[in-house]
């Protein structure tokens, strides 16, 4: 993911976006940290806050389930994820070090999700890279206080407070679809006789 370095770090790229036809709210980051990166995962920190703070607002413990079953629920809830850079040149995981952004294709994926209706931006960074991207006509634009472990400006509670409006978008039906099958999953994720991990 990163290739060739010059005075501002090495470039590094976005992860494809994660989205279904039934998304109804597209969470845009900046651009994956080290962490995730490494792991080619979306908030791969494990202190960044993301799937605290997702999870709260649809009433499901995605801290619990492995990753590919937090993709799977988060799309059953009807919620999206990509970053606003394509690509950047950055040393190290702040978005402060961001270099020479390339910006995804933000205004064609929202023009492709019929079912949108809201676009939330994970941070400061990302509202000011993505609001430019978007046309005058894009869904209702919401920035969040940034789950990154570096923003602490602001407690975790107060950032819950925030980003729980992002579930008055999601239709409730589809939230207790998503919270029957993270259950399920949890339940399969944990061995029945130790009551341990399977990974």
């Amino acid at each position: 993911m990163a290739a060739g370095t010059k005075e501002n770090g090495p470039r590094k790229s976005s992860f494809a976006a994660v989205t279904t036809p039934e998304t109804r709210v597209l969470l845009l980051g900046s651009l994956p940290g080290e962490a995730s990166l490494r792991a080619q995962r979306y908030y791969a920190h494990p202190r960044n806050q993301f799937w605290h703070l997702v999870g709260g607002a649809i009433g499901v413990d995605l801290d619990a389930l492995p990753y590919a079953a937090r993709l799977s629920v988060l799309g059953m809830a009807g919620i999206g994820l990509w970053d606003v850079a394509r690509t950047a040149r950055r040393s190290g995981s702040l978005d402060s070090a961001m270099r020479d952004v390339e910006g995804n294709a933000l205004a064609a994926l929202a023009a492709s999700l019929p079912a949108l209706r809201l676009i939330g931006f994970n941070g400061g960074t990302a509202a000011r890279i993505g609001r430019r991207m978007l046309p005058a006509n894009a869904p209702a634009l919401l920035t969040l206080p940034s789950s990154s472990p570096a923003y602490c400006r602001v407690t975790r509670d107060e950032k819950a407070r925030e980003w729980n409006a992002i579930r008055d978008y999601l239709r409730p039906e589809c939230l207790q679809s998503a919270r029957i099958a993270a259950d399920r999953a949890a339940y399969r994720h944990v061995t029945p006789d130790t009551g341990k991990d399977e990974e």
